[in-house]
């Protein structure tokens, strides 16, 4: 752990360097986005050092309010912006709570997510370039799509509260209290469960992946505040649109054959359980 945060406060550095003292863009937004892939890079040799690209896995939750706080300074934004609160109050919420559930589950250095080397033998003698380009580099772009409602917030500002806000507000408190929820009970489920047992209990009985759901819902809530801030940026759901297609069309599936290798029960709870927006599971006829 004292690697991972030496790691980052590196990255951190780099990053906040460059916005520091590195050339300026004709756009802010720009100037962001290359801080975020410096510290990227950062990271990313700190993973091939190591042999291990979890090093990237708390990244997630760690740039968004470091990247709201930057252009926040750098906007010139009123420090008593109330939009601009409400945005950094939702977005550290979520960022405390997920980094904390990664620290509470990450084993050590011997552990590495199961899907990153399979990224790399499926790359062959391109491993070294999947590596960087599909486990670093997508998700910190996927990450930069869904905060760019924020810096629509920070520069367009002037519009009053309203009621667009407190949906934000709710949705975004909302999706946190969600995963925090799935969290503690997914935790409980590992620490008592039987061989081949399978979770289907709570709101992992209404779906198979509500923590998926609650990740989503956290990024609608920042297109929200957008929209709030600015009616005509309409484009500002393009993060969270991003995000939702990542997780049904690569995390999910990835996540549902590997858990039917192991755990034949599972198919039940495919038949049984929604697969993602939680609602009650289905009726399973039986036959007579």
């Amino acid at each position: 752990m004292v690697r991972i945060v030496i790691a980052y406060i590196v990255a951190i550095a780099a990053g906040a360097a460059w916005f520091a003292w590195g050339p300026e863009t004709a756009w802010l937004w720009l100037d962001g986005l290359i801080a975020d892939l410096i510290a990227t890079l950062v990271i990313f040799g700190a993973s091939r050092l190591h042999h291990n690209s979890s090093f990237y896995d708390a990244y997630w939750s760690v740039l968004p309010p470091l990247l709201m706080l930057a252009w926040w300074v750098e906007s010139g934004t009123p420090a008593d912006e109330p939009r601009a609160w409400l945005v950094m109050g939702v977005i550290v919420l979520w960022a405390v709570r997920l980094t904390a559930n990664w620290v509470q589950t990450f084993p050590g250095l011997h552990h590495e997510d199961w899907r990153y080397p399979m990224v790399r033998e499926r790359a062959g003698r391109a491993e070294a370039a999947a590596d960087l380009m599909g486990i670093h580099v997508f998700p910190t772009l996927q990450v930069f799509l869904g905060m760019l409602p924020v810096y629509v917030v920070l520069t367009r500002t002037g519009r009053d509260l309203g009621w667009l806000d407190a949906l934000a507000v709710v949705v975004g408190v909302g999706a946190v209290a969600l995963e925090l929820a799935a969290d503690i009970q997914m935790h409980r489920f590992i620490r008592i469960r039987k061989p081949g047992q399978v979770m289907d209990q709570g709101l992992w009985a209404w779906s198979r992946h509500p923590n998926y759901f609650g990740e989503v819902s956290f990024w609608v809530s920042l297109a929200i505040f957008g929209i709030a801030a600015d009616p005509d940026a309409w484009w500002v759901f393009v993060g969270a649109a991003c995000i939702y297609a990542m997780f049904q069309l690569a995390s999910i599936p990835m996540m549902e054959q590997r858990s039917l290798e192991r755990r034949p029960a599972y198919a039940a709870v495919i038949e049984r359980v929604p697969r993602f927006v939680p609602r009650p599971p289905r009726r399973v006829r039986t036959g007579t």
